[in-house]
């Protein structure tokens, strides 16, 4: 039995960056081996144990043999005959195909059979063998990782690959919740932009995500985006979610804000009245088919709704603010409205000159919430009691309360914005 380190825990050593966790291949060995060793069993497709101590991932040396579309399309044979090179020929990338003895201090300690450590060096990202065609999942993993090593390339014969791959069908097999599973993960890197910008490359973001990727080549009003293009606007609202270290929800709806603006009328444009229904409508497509959290979809679904009224929000009355704050919910959940905030100052910020540019409708929206929320709505339905009204009757007299709050904030002084 022989024991390697392999992956990302090798790669990131390489680069000098910080190893989070470590996967482990064994060779020679069986699953009577690693049973009798204490190792724990987890993998139900091919043999995956937990050490007993670390609780980190040993996989048997294997190999795949294509049997179906798709990603479970494979049979998986794992022996003691299979060699180390063997298992890393199935491998996506040469820069995730290294290996290292478990005590590894210098390159003589690398096993490295299809050149990763030279590609990492020249910051290239590049499919081993042909194997990579059978796996379509494939294709997400090297979008990701172009979001995440900003400075790689995608190489010329693998991104020809994942367009044959495309042509062929291949992303048409893909699972929900593995496209779900990559979308998320490029979607927190440092550039997910690029993960897009690499789908649309190979062709692979028509099928996987073909309400986005309508949105490049439609224009919008100069005046207020000066990229005019609505796919670039919406690259540039994402980057600019990573910028500021927004949460998943958030970045999330950043990416599907927009989507309306992909079904306009041709002669609207470049105006897009009624975009935000129409992005909220198919967001909640797009988040039903790929099985999206609820968390994610509810605040985007609130974000494609809203952003143009919170936007202008200086423009409304105490009236309009208060409906504007229910249609938030921030009442109820004080604590969204600030992601909801987040994601709209990243669609203020995603404009071409004005990454930079201030945003106060935060504040203004916060400080009129906190005037809501200093009715004390107990007191309001005490006195609603006193004069024999119930029911709706209470739920009116709270909201005009709180209407008469902001009024009191607004004519204060209150602070408007210069969208």
């Amino acid at each position: 039995m022989q024991i390697y380190m392999v992956g990302g825990a090798v790669r990131d050593r390489l680069l000098g960056r910080p190893v989070n966790d470590h996967d482990w291949v064994v060779v020679g060995a069986r699953p009577e081996d690693m049973l009798a060793r204490g190792f724990v069993p987890v993998g139900r497709d091919f043999p995956v144990f937990l050490h007993p101590e670390t609780h980190e991932e040993y996989a048997l040396a294997r190999t795949e043999r294509k049997n179906g579309r798709g990603y479970r399309g494979f049979v998986v044979l794992a022996s003691p005959d299979v060699t180390l090179e063997e298992d890393l020929s199935r491998r996506d990338l040469t820069i995730n195909s290294i290996a290292a003895n478990a005590d590894w201090s210098s390159a003589e300690d690398l096993f490295d059979p299809y050149g990763g450590a030279r590609d990492l060096q020249d910051r290239v990202l590049r499919h081993v063998t042909e194997a990579f065609r059978e796996d379509p999942v494939r294709i997400l993993r090297v979008a990701r990782f172009a979001a995440r090593f900003t400075d790689f390339t995608v190489a010329p014969e693998t991104m020809q690959l994942m367009r044959e791959m495309v042509a062929q069908g291949e992303a048409d097999h893909l699972v929900a919740e593995r496209v779900w599973q990559e979308l998320a993960r490029g979607l927190m890197e440092e550039k997910p932009s690029r993960m897009f910008e690499v789908l649309r490359a190979c062709g692979a973001l028509a099928v996987v995500l073909p309400e986005l990727d309508r949105l490049w080549g439609v224009p919008q009003r100069a005046e207020y985006h000066p990229e005019v293009d609505t796919g670039v606007h919406v690259m540039l609202v994402l980057d600019m979610a990573a910028r500021l270290a927004a949460p998943l929800a958030v970045r999330f709806a950043c990416l599907v804000h927009d989507l309306g603006k992909g079904t306009t009328p041709a002669d609207m444009l470049p105006r897009h009245i009624g975009h935000e229904q129409r992005s909220s409508q198919l967001l909640r497509t797009v988040a039903e088919r790929l099985r999206v959290p609820v968390d994610c979809r509810e605040l985007a679904d609130v974000v494609a709704r809203e952003h143009g009224n919170i936007h202008r929000s200086d423009e409304l009355g105490a009236a309009a603010l208060v409906r504007l704050l229910e249609r938030c919910d921030a009442i109820r959940k004080p604590a969204r409205l600030d992601e909801i905030l987040l994601a709209c100052e990243c669609d203020a910020r995603g404009r071409l000159g004005y990454d930079d540019a201030p945003y106060p409708q935060r504040a203004r929206l916060n400080a009129a919430l906190a005037a809501v929320q200093s009715v004390v709505t107990s007191e309001v339905a005490a006195q609603a009691a006193e004069r024999g009204l119930s029911g709706p009757k209470v739920g009116e007299l709270i909201h005009a309360a709180r209407v008469r709050a902001v009024q009191a904030w607004l004519d204060t002084g209150a602070p408007t914005s210069n969208h």
